[in-house]
């Protein structure tokens, strides 16, 4: 049958991909769309929406993680059928939120997934630790310089009781990306944890003309730092490439393009840890988070070192920052050289501004608050 373009629907397979979200909406939000008068958080990860037209949507929100079987998937999907009609969701940050417009039915749903241990732990609303959103890491990505699932465990378990009550001056919401692309959006969160490589790729020169597109090798480079080469292997002279490491940043494109430019290095691999990214726009604008830990070891697989360190961060800042103050607006109050020294971070020339090459954000001012932080660096 020929394509009519008066009637383009005509003779069109419809049913491939996945079925329009708004077959799936609960009856309640479907029939208020566009009439939310407003929302109010009853306890830590219960909330109630409440329409123009009186109708009423309680949520539970349940931290799972992000990597889950399907044994987890269909016990979260009984439970659902049992209390909320079969109807849920999955947040953007792993979280899974049950949906109901019956009072009666939220706490029955609230009893029954305290009964269950901590398998399901309710919260990561208002001034919570959200859960953490992350990478693939080593279960599937190729190019990590840490694991996801394993520090995010180790710190989420060590954060736990700050997830279910609502106890912080604002939200702090923790991102997790195994390398630099940061898949995870570090970026423009409150806390973020980096995987960082500190080494060029290895070259194997007797696999890369026949597992690589040379050409494509180094054109997948950003920074040129890959160029052709030749090399001698088993008294053959064949062609390659060589790595300009001056000029490498460690993103991992030229493995991704190559699979005999690896980049994984056990003991060069690390963690960063960058501060103060936000996304909200509620009391100041947007920001981006600031480097403010250059390296920690992997030390799988509790992350001690990565896990002391978020700990103080969060500390620190329950204890000094104004109510709803985020992370970074709290920082820039008291400088960041002061952070730097409340939160025992040594202080290096790495953490003195942002991004390299960032001329727009860079701080031109002569302005500088030296601390204890600052004097230990400046005395080496």
């Amino acid at each position: 049958m020929g394509y009519d373009p008066t009637n383009p629907m005509e003779g069109r397979i419809t049913d491939l991909g996945p079925r329009h979200y708004t077959e799936m909406l609960p009856p309640v939000i479907a029939a208020n769309k566009g009439k939310w008068d407003y929302h109010e958080i009853i306890a830590p990860g219960v909330l109630v929406h409440v329409s123009e037209s009186g109708d009423k949507c309680y949520t539970v929100r349940v931290g799972s993680p992000r990597l889950v079987s399907i044994e987890y998937i269909r016990e979260l999907c009984d439970i659902a059928d049992k209390h909320c009609k079969g109807y849920l969701r999955f947040t953007t940050r792993n979280n899974v939120e049950f949906m109901t417009d019956c009072k009666d039915a939220c706490d029955a749903l609230i009893a029954e997934l305290k009964g269950r241990t901590t398998k399901f732990p309710i919260g990561g609303t208002g001034a919570s630790i959200t859960n953490i959103v992350h990478t693939q890491g080593w279960v599937h990505c190729h190019t990590p310089a840490t694991d996801a699932s394993g520090p995010v465990k180790a710190v989420m378990d060590d954060l736990f009781e700050y997830f279910g009550s609502m106890v912080l001056p604002a939200q702090v919401r923790i991102a997790l990306a195994c390398c630099l692309n940061m898949c995870g959006a570090v970026h423009a969160s409150d806390i973020a944890i980096l995987g960082i490589h500190r080494k060029p790729p290895m070259i194997d020169h007797s696999r890369i003309t026949g597992v690589c597109e040379i050409p494509l090798a180094i054109s997948a480079c950003p920074l040129g730092a890959v160029k052709p080469a030749k090399a001698q292997v088993d008294g053959k002279e064949v062609k390659t490439v060589q790595v300009n490491a001056e000029r490498c940043m460690f993103c991992g494109n030229c493995y991704t393009m190559c699979p005999a430019m690896p980049l994984a290095d056990p003991d060069g691999d690390g963690i960063a840890i960058l501060v103060g990214g936000k996304v909200s726009n509620s009391k100041s604008a947007p920001k981006f988070s600031k480097l403010v830990v250059p390296f920690l070891p992997n030390t799988p697989p509790r992350w001690p070192e990565t896990v002391s360190v978020i700990r103080k961060i969060v500390e620190v800042y329950s204890k000094d920052a104004r109510k709803y103050e985020r992370i970074g607006e709290w920082a820039e109050r008291i400088g960041w050289e002061k952070f730097f020294e409340k939160c025992d971070i040594p202080f290096t020339d790495k953490s003195i501004d942002d991004y390299r090459l960032a001329y727009d954000t860079w701080r031109t001012t002569t302005q500088f608050k030296y601390t204890k932080a600052t004097d230990a660096y400046t005395k080496k």
